[in-house]
């Protein structure tokens, strides 16, 4: 019985495990998604002439102190890009809306407002530049 107990809890480390590491790969990869319209009245902001980025963080969270400053980096010199940065906790009702789970959660939006790709966690600096180019 106690080989038993003992493998039952060696699988179970390892599955958790797995999870884990899935979970960490995925963090701060671009996802295409669906085609869902942000107004510039819900963004507070107007859209960029080319693209806009806007990024859901909270003032607790660490990582979207150090995601902000990436895309605020990479972003500088964009003119026709727009950068709106949201605190989800101000801003439920849009956070419920366009399904924000996390913080920082990033979402790209074309030149009309819609939801091009998003990334949940800190996004990576060269698929925030890849992505970018791509628009």
């Amino acid at each position: 019985m106690n080989t038993i107990n003992s493998l039952l809890l060696c699988v179970f480390i390892l599955a958790l495990t797995v999870f884990g590491v899935i979970r960490k790969l995925n963090r701060g990869r671009l996802v295409k998604k669906k085609r869902l319209k942000l107004s510039e009245i819900e963004l507070g902001s107007t859209y960029g002439t080319r693209a806009t980025i806007v990024q859901f963080s909270t003032t607790f969270c660490a990582e979207c102190r150090s995601s902000k400053a990436i895309v605020k980096d990479v972003v500088k010199e964009l003119s026709d890009i727009s950068y709106i940065e949201l605190d989800a906790e101000s801003n439920l009702d849009l956070v419920r809306r366009v399904d924000i789970r996390s913080t920082p959660t990033t979402i790209f939006l074309d030149k009309n407002g819609y939801e091009i790709a998003r990334a949940k966690g800190a996004p990576k600096r060269d698929q925030l530049i890849k992505a970018i180019q791509a628009l």
